[in-house]
């Protein structure tokens, strides 16, 4: 099966469906494919206690606020699924799924799109896969001796899964705080950072976060100093179960271990500590490798961009994989933005 479209949008999570509203406020022709089954990117796949960092109504995509949650101050995963799947249907977003692109190519005047389901011809192209599906895991020695159970964040649930048992969760960010918060009161918890953790003031949530990654892109635009943005704040934002947590005593963080043993952790003067699981908190990359025929990426591995748009291929823009393709990206309320302005340029790009 052979189609075309003026735009494909390759991945239908939050990114991928902001793009989308600002597509079809623009009235071009686009369709978005999703590789998952359903509707809600990859917060269906988050751990159970998962809550956002900011009030549902600064959560929210372009055009349509984020109702409240009975009960909750910050939503759960669950509840940003719904508002996923209501925001596609309100919008009657183009969304095919499940549809697996397995390359994009140059094609004369046009991208071709190979995906499992077939093959979609355009004249620009979204890349808004996300990281979710490339989690990183470090090199550390003995990693491949372990005995016990190894999984990263992606792969967490819940703590009654560990119950009783010997954890150890090494990672310093807001995932490595809320599972170990999760974890701490129903296991044998060591928790393992590679610096201090730095919690932000219970006052900052998202909002802040979104405005301090907001200033320091506009500082950098016009060429005064880098503000910090968002690490100039902390690490560690202190939603509800982590600030319980860290006020209880619960959060008291070890340096990174220098080894890993089959039977849990050796640091670099020989003090040990045993496990029964170790749980990756270690952050994630880009997921890219659709686009590796285009031969865009630097010797780092990530591509060039002019905001959201590919420097080595104008007809593509890469969007809401961080501050890279734009302040706050990978965030709800931060990726709208973006989205406007890449749908937008895409808009110029077709015009005759």
């Amino acid at each position: 099966m052979t189609q075309t479209s003026q735009v494909v949008v390759i991945g239908g999570g939050q990114a991928g469906l902001a793009a989308g509203y600002h597509l079809r406020r623009l009235g071009l022709d686009f369709v978005i494919l999703d590789a998952q089954p359903n509707a809600g990117g990859a917060w269906q796949y988050t751990w159970d206690s998962l809550r956002l960092f900011s009030p549902a109504a600064y959560s929210s995509l372009p055009g349509r606020l984020m109702p409240s949650q009975a009960g909750e101050a910050y939503p759960d995963a669950r509840h940003v699924v719904e508002y996923l799947a209501d925001y596609e249907r309100r919008y009657e977003l183009p969304v095919e799924r499940p549809v697996r692109v397995l390359g994009v190519h140059r094609d004369g005047g046009h991208l071709r799109v190979e995906a499992d389901a077939g093959t979609w011809h355009a004249r620009a192209v979204i890349s808004a896969t996300g990281t979710w599906w490339r989690p990183f895991l470090p090199a550390v020695p003995g990693r491949g001796d372990f005995s016990g159970r190894q999984l990263h964040t992606v792969e967490y649930r819940r703590p009654h899964d560990f119950a009783g048992g010997r954890v150890i969760v090494v990672g310093g960010g807001n995932s490595g705080a809320q599972i170990a918060a999760d974890l701490a009161s129903r296991t044998e918890l060591t928790w393992v950072t590679q610096r201090p953790p730095r919690f932000l003031a219970d006052d900052i949530d998202g909002r802040a976060l979104f405005d301090a990654a907001t200033a320091r892109r506009r500082a950098l635009d016009e060429g005064r100093t880098d503000t910090g943005g968002v690490a100039s704040l902390g690490d560690i934002v202190a939603v509800p179960p982590v600030r319980e947590a860290r006020d209880r005593g619960l959060l008291k963080a070890a340096p990174m271990f220098a080894r890993i043993l089959p039977g849990g952790v050796e640091w670099a003067d020989g003090t040990r500590a045993e496990a029964d699981a170790i749980v990756w908190c270690t952050g994630f990359r880009p997921s890219l490798s659709h686009l590796a025929a285009l031969q865009l990426r630097g010797s780092r591995g990530q591509i060039a961009t002019d905001g959201t748009r590919a420097t080595g291929e104008p007809r593509l823009h890469l969007l809401g994989y961080g501050d890279w393709t734009g302040p706050a990206s990978a965030t709800l309320i931060g990726v709208g933005r973006p989205a406007r302005e890449a749908a937008r340029e895409i808009s110029a790009l077709l015009r005759p």
